[in-house]
């Protein structure tokens, strides 16, 4: 063959080649680092002594329905608390389960719940008394997760309710007054900087071990506005966390939650990263709150194109969703939305034991949406918020008038409520 020929097919195979490796393979999809893979598989712990008698009581009492309500409901993945306060011990509490989940090929949710001044003296009061407690209780529970795969929900309510915490103004130097948790024997001076600093080192502590997701609290859509809620979780770590979670305990609807929950997240980018115009400015994301109105979700989409405008058109510098912090939602109990009574109280406490409410969608790490990392059961479905009294006498002494009895303590197991949630089901747990 002539030289020159040769030498033309050469090239031409040379570029065929060249044009063939740059040519686009098919799809392949990619989990962000630090998202959750769609295909996670939840653990599902043994329901609580509690849950067991009452099933037991249904069938042996002729309600077979309600029976296997409360027996689908019971064996739907769902987290396990830890409140255990000797260090030690959580530890091979934590172990335990961990183990016993990953040998079943699935990921438990372990819920970290111990911090100094616990839901500020209400309900779930406790925790540990002092910093240096609190670290060595986190070093113990991450070390009892080891090298094996796990999520921590870490401290619920731990930024919504802060001791000694002045309101949110923008930037740290315009705080206002302090908020409503204010206990005597917490130091005004120190207290808030502590809970932030214990935060930092749980999440540091846990993200050292090589297959632990980490989310702190970021409240819910009723509660703070979505660029308080960004300035509180950085504060507390969210940088190198995984995310934050949503509705613990709570009832708001899971679309208000999306919603919000994605205007938190890309509020966190749009005041810390560098190349943001908005770098150091909280106070300037959007929420539920301006340009929507918190009461009328018609109007939520004010909100949703004030980010369109001002966050995902910074297009040299925004990272796309998949680039953004990811958080889960609390759905087990959502399913019915939160809860209005039809009766004047001096406290109706909505979010404590309210009636007619069921749970929400199931578990699952493929929500098809890029930021939202999983619909998780957190607060075990039929366990009690506390001692409600919706304003009328105190807690352990007083009639709940909306179930006519005194509820059980928070944690403990409530059957009418339980019976409830699992015949209210959205969508339905049985077919």
């Amino acid at each position: 063959m002539d030289k020159r020929k040769l030498g033309f097919l050469v090239v031409l195979v040379a570029l065929f080649a060249v044009l063939l490796a740059a040519a686009p393979g098919p799809a392949v999809a990619e989990t962000p680092a630090g998202h959750l893979d769609p295909g996670t598989q939840f653990f599902t712990p043994r329901a609580s002594a509690g849950a067991r008698a009452h099933i037991n009581w249904l069938h042996n009492n002729g309600q077979r329905a309600d029976a296997r309500l409360l027996r689908a409901m019971t064996s739907t993945p769902q987290a396990v608390w830890f409140t255990e306060p000797r260090p030690t011990r959580v530890q091979e509490e934590v172990r335990r389960t961990v183990r016993q989940a990953n040998g079943q090929g699935r990921v438990p949710i372990l819920v970290a719940y111990n911090i100094p001044f616990r839901d500020c003296a209400q309900f779930s009061a406790g925790g540990a008394t002092t910093v240096s407690q609190y670290k060595a209780w986190i070093d113990n529970f991450a070390a009892g997760i080891g090298n094996l795969k796990a999520i921590v929900i870490l401290e619920p309510d731990g930024l919504g309710i802060i001791p000694w915490y002045k309101q949110f103004r923008g930037l740290p130097s315009q705080a206002g007054s302090y908020e409503w948790c204010q206990p005597a024997d917490a130091n005004e001076a120190t207290a808030a900087n502590d809970r932030f600093a214990m935060l930092n080192y749980a999440v540091d502590a846990l993200k050292a071990r090589p297959n632990t997701y980490v989310y702190l609290d970021g409240t819910h859509s009723a509660w703070l506005g979505a660029g308080d809620t960004a300035h509180r979780l950085v504060q507390a770590g969210v940088l190198r966390a995984d995310g934050f979670f949503l509705n613990v305990s709570n009832y708001v609807q899971t679309e208000r939650l999306q919603k919000y929950g994605a205007w938190v997240s890309k509020c966190i980018w749009f005041a810390t990263d560098p190349a943001s115009w908005g770098n150091g400015h909280f106070d300037w994301c959007a929420s539920q709150y301006y340009p929507a109105d918190p009461n009328d979700f018609s109007t939520w989409h004010l909100t949703d194109q004030w980010y369109i405008d001002n966050v995902e058109s910074q297009t040299w510098a925004y990272p796309g969703e998949e680039g953004l912090h990811g958080f889960v939602i609390d759905t087990s109990r959502n399913g019915q939305g939160p809860w209005t009574p039809a009766v004047s109280y001096p406290d109706p406490q909505v979010w404590c034991n309210p009636p007619g409410r069921g749970v929400g969608l199931r578990p699952t790490a493929d929500t098809g949406n890029p930021m939202l990392d999983a619909y998780l059961w957190i607060k075990i479905p039929g366990e009690s918020d506390g001692e409600c009294t919706r304003g009328l006498g105190p807690g352990g002494q007083t009639v709940d008038p909306e179930w006519g009895v005194i509820d059980p303590a928070a944690g403990q197991w409530f059957r009418p409520m339980a019976l409830e949630l699992a015949r209210n089901a959205n969508p339905p747990l049985l077919p």
